[in-house]
């Protein structure tokens, strides 16, 4: 499967309840906290949500 690096660049403080959660989810706690992943459409809904405090690239 291919691999996506997931990197929180925008604070979770003033993110809604179920984005805060969805961060957690995918392992990123505080700005600039990396975490990669498998591709999926699991990823990609858990993305969608966080579209405006995340960046996504290739790893």
């Amino acid at each position: 499967m291919e691999k996506v690096k997931v990197t929180l660049v925008k604070s979770l403080i003033a993110a809604k309840p179920n984005q805060k959660a969805t961060a957690a989810s995918l392992g990123l706690r505080k700005i600039g906290d990396v975490n990669v992943h498998d591709a999926g459409p699991v990823l990609d809904g858990k993305v969608k949500v966080l579209r405006h405090l995340v960046t996504v690239e290739k790893a």
